[in-house]
């Protein structure tokens, strides 16, 4: 009795502890779980340079920690201080008046009165669309604006951001090994079932993070590529809105360029709009349907239906990080009830009847010469 009183009072401050801990590592929750995914991508990287170094692991942690930095991070920064800089000038255009949205959706209306048509059988006001539009604009270049400011003030907590993440990628990187045993043996689940659910964390990670910033670079490329040279204003700044957008399945650059191109019939460039038209459906659609279940739903084994709504959950309870977490979690579900599955169907009264095969004829006559010899 009174060892299990302090078993479970020991669980119970274990638990106490354990959550303290993960309260007190909240605010660092991106920093932690960026790390996490860049060491489990660049982990092979970091293997193959051990076994050149004859178990060198404080330089070979190293060295893939600068090949990190130099394919990740410093094109990231770069890019989004690019990006940001280009929303500060788009948002002083807007208070200039130099980009004047309601004019753009005015010039629509007159193009296609078949739309305002109806709109006015749905009952939906044209001034308030306009309206609408504008503040959703100028809150949009106003956001730029202001995180173009706080860059420049917060450029320190920036950077130690990054710092931090990159610190702890070179220890997970060095002691990875190390810390995956010890979380197996922490873990009261069984090690086989532990070290299959960790090779598919890994296995989901890798392939979410590598097949959709894959096919964000690309769709983003091929978004601001064909936008500069039809000489659509902005052309980084929507190649990257339409990068960031890729990360929902299906539809996302859909909603920068389609909009576009509705302009440009507007306006009477109908051949920019028809370029535009036939580049965004087959070109820069088509890349979405064929590399997303290649390079996402191949590797993760989750259904295309799987990828798109854990995708899209993961982004609305999580923001950016969730396009990673969504089909993890999706993985690790299926991966747990599979797991219950298999293990409740082995040994399950039915199951071990199935299992038992019947005696074979040669057994039976066996067994009756014995008997009968006995006889």
């Amino acid at each position: 009795m009174q060892q299990k009183l302090e078993t479970r009072t020991f669980l119970l401050f274990l638990f106490i502890v354990s959550v303290g801990f993960l309260m007190v590592l909240k605010p660092f929750f991106g920093t932690i779980f960026w790390a996490c995914a860049i060491t489990v991508i660049f982990y092979p990287l970091q293997q193959w340079l051990l076994a050149r170094m004859k178990g060198r692991v404080n330089t070979s942690a190293l060295l893939t920690l600068m090949a990190c930095m130099l394919i990740v991070v410093l094109p990231v920064t770069l890019l989004i201080s690019s990006v940001v800089a280009e929303g500060a000038k788009v948002y002083q255009k807007l208070e200039s008046g130099e980009l004047n949205p309601a004019q753009y959706i005015e010039q629509v209306r007159t193009a296609f009165p078949a739309v305002e048509q109806t709109l006015v059988r749905f009952d939906v006001d044209i001034a308030k669309v306009k309206e609408g539009a504008l503040n959703a604009t100028m809150s949009a270049g106003k956001w730029a604006a202001q995180n173009a400011l706080s860059i420049g003030q917060n450029t320190f907590k920036l950077l130690l951001n990054i710092c931090l993440m990159l610190y702890l990628t070179f220890f997970l990187l060095r002691d990875g090994n190390y810390l995956l045993e010890l979380l197996i043996r922490a873990l009261p689940l069984g090690d086989a079932r532990e070290r299959m659910l960790f090779a598919k964390f890994g296995e989901v990670t890798r392939a979410t993070i590598k097949g959709n910033l894959v096919i964000a670079v690309i769709q983003g490329s091929l978004g601001g590529l064909i936008f500069w040279i039809l000489g659509i204003p902005g052309a980084l700044l929507w190649g990257v809105v339409m990068a960031v957008l890729s990360l929902i399945p299906a539809v996302g650059p859909a909603i920068v360029w389609v909009p576009v191109s509705i302009y440009l019939f507007a306006t009477g460039e109908n051949v920019k709009g028809i370029i535009l038209v036939a580049f965004g459906a087959g070109v820069i659609g088509l890349v979405d349907n064929i590399l997303r279940p290649i390079l996402v739903g191949r590797d993760t084994k989750l259904p295309d239906y799987i990828v798109l709504l854990s995708t899209l959950g993961g982004l609305g309870l999580f923001g950016v990080n969730g396009f990673v977490i969504g089909p993890l979690v999706a993985a690790l579900f299926i991966a747990f009830w599979g797991i219950f599955i298999r293990e409740v169907h082995t040994f399950s009264p039915d199951s071990q009847v199935e299992n038992e095969s019947p005696p074979s004829a040669e057994h039976t006559s066996n067994t009756q010469s014995k008997q009968d010899s006995t006889v």
